[in-house]
């Protein structure tokens, strides 16, 4: 018998499709242990980024968009 893949919940709630189809996620390291940071680099990690190479495929497999 045929079996859908389960959605990665984790994944689902860290990456969002923007409208024209590309996955938008947040910068990592910038919770904690931000205090040796310039302030350009805590700059640099504000806002999101896009997701983009390989990983595209496996992301949107365990978001269960594809």
């Amino acid at each position: 018998m045929a079996k859908k893949n389960k959605t990665n919940k984790s994944i689902k709630k860290r990456i969002s499709r923007t409208a024209s189809g590309k996955l938008k996620h947040g910068i990592c390291g910038k919770r904690h242990l931000n205090a040796h940071f310039t302030a350009k680099r805590r700059r640099q990690l504000r806002g999101t980024q896009i997701t983009t190479g390989a990983l595209v495929k496996k992301y949107l497999i365990a978001i269960g968009e594809y």
